[in-house]
């Protein structure tokens, strides 16, 4: 399924958004275990986001999703490799950040 033009965006920036806290959260909880410097971690954020700017389906949102599923804490989380789960977690990411949205500041 093509993503619309005009939903690409908000698509991207959930996606990156939200990869990004994961590639924090692992870097933070093994930097020490596995000596991983800050370029590492530069390297892997700007990867990221070039990977993420290529998608324009959900067969390359899957895709992405295979390649990071390292970034997933439990099964529940993201049915992955399937396209209804990748669905799914988009889904969600949107309405999490609409959700956010709402809330007075």
């Amino acid at each position: 399924m093509a993503i619309d033009k005009q939903n690409k965006q908000a698509i991207h920036d959930a996606l990156i958004t939200d990869m990004q806290r994961r590639i924090f959260k692992q870097y933070n909880a093994r930097k020490d275990e596995f000596n991983i410097t800050d370029e590492d971690y530069d390297v892997a954020q700007t990867l990221l986001i070039d990977r993420v700017l290529h998608c324009n389906n959900m067969n390359d949102i899957n895709d992405l999703l295979v390649e990071y599923n390292d970034l997933f804490t439990s099964y529940d989380e993201l049915l992955v490799p399937t396209i209804d789960g990748t669905l799914n977690y988009i889904v969600g990411l949107l309405v999490k950040q609409c959700e956010l949205h709402k809330q007075p500041v």
